[in-house]
């Protein structure tokens, strides 16, 4: 199955090496360029990505809102697309809001060739882009800095004690194995309490699980 993929950043440059360098390999095909948000949201709803890879800061329209916009329920194609949010610092409060939005995760710029293929190959499986040592702390930082939200309670109140259990190793940034030596219990139960956990807490993604402990409160910045 070949992943398309749309690149949606102001600096040509950087459009065409990230370009090239996905186009040379084998199941991921680049079917869009765009230089600002508002060409993004354009070209997604026209060419149907599989992946986007969107830069938080660009003219006219910034990413996030692009994103806001392509994973909201105006959004006229039948498939949404996943997306990776560029950014040139580690610590962006406008990639937590992105992340809030709806994003799959986030990638440095200057990250290396295989973690750009890498991302693209995780994130249209499905998977969320969580980097341990960065995006756990990005979130922690700026949850600190907003103020928490009151929807969620209800949804938390939804969970099983031991579902909750998961939810607080998943806003830790512990992965499936790391889960089930912690618990005691099978790999595979815990990815059916994983799966449990986002349909209940309304989260598309593991990423979004970690915001929605945060923002509910469940889990605590450090």
């Amino acid at each position: 199955m070949t992943i398309d993929v749309l690149i949606a950043d102001d600096q040509a440059m950087v459009r065409a090496g990230f370009g090239a360098l996905l186009d040379a390999h084998e199941g991921i095909r680049v079917t869009g360029q765009a230089a600002n948000g508002a060409e993004a949201v354009k070209l997604s709803a026209r060419l149907d990505p599989d992946v986007i890879l969107m830069d938080v800061r660009m003219p006219e329209m910034d990413g996030i809102e692009a994103t806001k916009r392509i994973l909201g329920p105006a959004y006229p194609a039948a498939k949404i697309p996943r997306i990776i949010m560029l950014t040139t610092f580690d610590i962006d409060d406008y990639v937590y809001d992105a992340l809030q939005a709806g994003a799959s995760g986030f990638l440095l710029k200057d990250a290396l060739p295989e973690d750009l293929v890498h991302a693209v190959r995780v994130v249209a499986a499905g998977d969320a882009l969580l980097a341990p040592s960065v995006t756990r702390r990005m979130i922690a930082q700026f949850a600190a800095q907003k103020p928490r939200v009151g929807q969620g309670a209800a949804r938390l109140a939804e969970l099983t004690d031991r579902e909750r259990e998961v939810l607080v190793l998943i806003g830790n940034g512990h992965s499936n194995s790391e889960i089930a030596a912690s618990l005691f219990i099978a790999e595979q139960t815990v990815k059916t309490h994983v799966g449990k956990v986002l349909a209940k807490v309304g989260a598309r993604d593991r990423v979004q699980a970690v915001i929605f402990a945060y923002d509910t409160g469940l889990v605590a910045p450090a």
